[in-house]
C-alpha cells in the first residue's frame, strides 16, 4: 500500500484487511496528498469485507518539525480521530457525514479507515458553490449545529476553527494594523461570551463538502473536522459565505430553527447568533490579516493548516 513518502509495510495491508473484514486488499488510488506533508488520503478496493472500497487517511507527521504550527497539525489529527468516534454517531441520514470503520495510532502515524462517500452516492465536488448547492450546505450546517447545542466539546478543540486566537499568536504578532490587533481579544471574549454553544466544523468552506447528483434534496455529505470544536454556529457560516448576508444567512437561520430541539428557544438562538454574524466574520479577518499581510485570502482557499 503505497503512502508518501514511502511505502506501508505488509502488516499494516495484513490489518488493514482484518480490520475492514476483508480477503485482501487488491488496489489503492491515491486521492489526495495531505496539507503540508503530513501524510496522504487513499482509495482501497477489497475483497469482501465491509465495503467493496474504503478510504484511507494516513497521518504520517514529519519527523523534523517542532514548530507551534507542526504542534496545532499534530492536534488536529487527533481532534478528528475523537470527532469519528465520539460525534458522527450521533448524526443521521440528515446530516451526513462518513462512518468511521477503523483506526489505528502508533507513535509515529494514524490510520482513518472511512466509509467511501462517492460510493455512497456524494461523488460531486465543487470550488464553488451556490443556488441549489449553497443551500444544501447551510441546511448541513444547520442541523449538524442544532445537533449539538449546549454539548461539551469534550475530545474536540475547545474552541473550534482553524483561525481561532489562541492557537494563531504568530499571526497575531504579524498583523499590521494596530488597531485591528489591539481588537483581536475582544472579538474572541464576545464569541465565546455567548450564551448558546454548539460544535463547529471549523473549516466548512466548499471543498469540504461532498454532493449528491441532485442536490435539491439537501443531500450533501462533509468532511475534514480536524478543527471542530467548541463554538457559535455563525462562525462556520460567516467562513462559508464569506461575510455575506442577505437571504443566505436567513436561509441558514430558516434550516436552524427547523432542526433545533423543542426545548431550545429558537428565537433565543437566532437572535443571539444573527448578533454575532458580523463578529465571526470580523474574527477570520483579523486572522487573514496577520496569516496575508498583503491582502485577503477567501475560504475556498483557506490557509487551515
Amino acid at each position: 500500500m503505497p503512502r508518501y513518502g514511502g511505502r506501508v509495510g505488509s502488516g499494516v495491508l495484513e490489518w488493514l484487511a482484518e480490520a475492514c473484514g476483508a480477503t485482501r486488499v487488491t488496489r489503492v488510488e491515491h486521492v489526495q496528498t495531505l496539507w503540508s506533508g503530513y501524510g496522504e488520503i487513499v482509495r482501497v478496493t477489497l475483497d469482501g469485507g465491509i465495503a467493496p472500497t474504503v478510504i484511507v487517511k494516513h497521518v504520517r507527521p514529519p519527523v523534523a518539525r517542532t514548530s507551534a504550527g507542526d504542534a496545532r497539525k499534530r492536534r488536529s489529527y487527533q481532534v478528528e480521530l475523537g470527532f469519528y468516534r465520539e460525534f458522527a454517531p450521533l448524526l443521521d441520514e440528515a446530516c451526513r457525514v462518513a462512518a468511521l470503520y477503523a483506526s489505528r495510532v502508533t507513535a509515529t502515524e494514524c490510520f482513518f479507515v472511512l466509509e467511501d462517500l462517492d460510493a455512497a452516492g456524494f461523488a460531486l465536488r465543487r470550488d464553488q458553490v451556490g443556488g441549489a448547492d449553497l443551500d444544501a450546505c447551510l441546511q448541513w450546517l444547520a442541523r449538524f449545529h442544532a445537533r449539538f447545542v449546549g454539548a461539551s466539546a469534550e475530545r474536540l478543540w475547545p474552541v473550534g476553527t482553524y483561525w481561532h486566537l489562541d492557537t494563531r499568536r504568530d499571526e497575531l504578532a504579524a498583523i499590521r494594523d494596530p488597531a485591528v490587533r489591539a481588537g483581536a481579544a475582544e472579538l474572541d471574549a464576545q464569541l465565546s461570551r455567548a450564551r448558546f454553544q454548539t460544535i463547529v466544523h471549523g473549516d466548512a468552506k466548499e471543498a469540504n463538502f461532498c454532493f449528491a447528483r441532485d442536490a435539491r434534496d439537501g443531500r450533501v455529505a462533509a468532511v475534514d473536522f480536524q478543527y471542530a470544536g467548541g463554538g457559535v454556529g455563525v462562525r462556520d457560516v460567516a467562513y462559508l459565505l464569506d461575510g455575506r448576508s442577505g437571504k443566505e444567512l436567513d436561509t441558514y437561520f430558516r434550516y436552524l430553527r427547523a432542526a433545533l430541539a423543542s426545548d431550545i428557544d429558537g428565537a433565543a438562538v437566532e437572535a443571539e447568533w444573527r448578533t454575532l454574524y458580523p463578529v465571526a466574520h470580523q474574527d477570520f479577518q483579523r486572522f487573514l490579516a496577520g496569516w496575508n499581510p498583503s491582502g485577503p485570502v477567501g475560504p475556498a482557499v483557506g490557509p487551515e493548516g
